[in-house]
């Protein structure tokens, strides 16, 4: 009796689709984020008055390539793919983000996305979380350009993940500079050549 009892009722969900469901269902203080990457919910804080100010420069240092092209630089919002999802601190789309919807209408489609960036929050868990675990995930959603604002990595570093094989996630090329040496952005439809410089980076 207790086996029939189970029977097709008795569906248990895996963690995967356990996790999706608790995060759809939080509600966070103002300036918290959450987001699903692999068998984990990860909530951060909010971060503070430097990275706002980078990633408010890296917005506007995309306004002049991305003219014209139908896409612009986005800050905030749920970057979704296969039931899980980031809020990277800006990512590239187009102005209209109801083009590249997600399947449950919670964010937008990741593989779809040209360019997310990330500015890195002081600590350990921090770098962990933006330099090894969400460059996997973004390199498994196939997103072409990733990059990521450091400032306490030595005296602080820019790198640009590009060339996303999904089926490793891993990137094909990672290249890393120091803070006043500048790098540019090789791949990604309006953001092809786009140079990061001190202008960006510095104080």
């Amino acid at each position: 009796m207790p086996e029939r009892a189970r029977g097709v009722d008795s569906y248990e969900p895996d963690i995967g689709e356990v996790l999706w469901r608790a995060w759809k269902a939080m509600v966070l203080p103002e300036g918290y984020r959450a987001e699903v990457l692999g068998e984990a919910i990860d909530v951060s804080a909010p971060a503070g008055r430097r990275p706002g100010i980078l990633v408010d420069r890296l917005r506007k240092a995309l306004e002049a390539p991305l003219a014209g092209g139908g896409l612009v630089a986005h800050q905030g919002g749920n970057v979704i793919h296969r039931r899980e999802g980031c809020v990277p601190d800006l990512f590239v789309g187009p102005e209209d983000l109801d083009e590249i919807p997600d399947e449950e209408g919670l964010g937008v489609d990741a593989t779809r996305v040209p360019l997310v960036a990330e500015v890195v929050s002081p600590g350990a868990d921090a770098h962990r979380r933006d330099h090894i675990r969400k460059q996997r995930w973004y390199a498994q959603a196939g997103v072409p350009v990733y990059l990521v604002i450091d400032d306490f990595d030595g005296q602080g570093t820019v790198t640009v993940f590009s060339g996303p094989a999904p089926e490793r996630a891993a990137y094909a090329t990672k290249t890393t500079v120091a803070y006043g040496t500048p790098v540019v952005v090789p791949d990604g439809p309006g953001i092809k050549g786009l140079e990061i410089t001190e202008a960006l980076t510095g104080p």
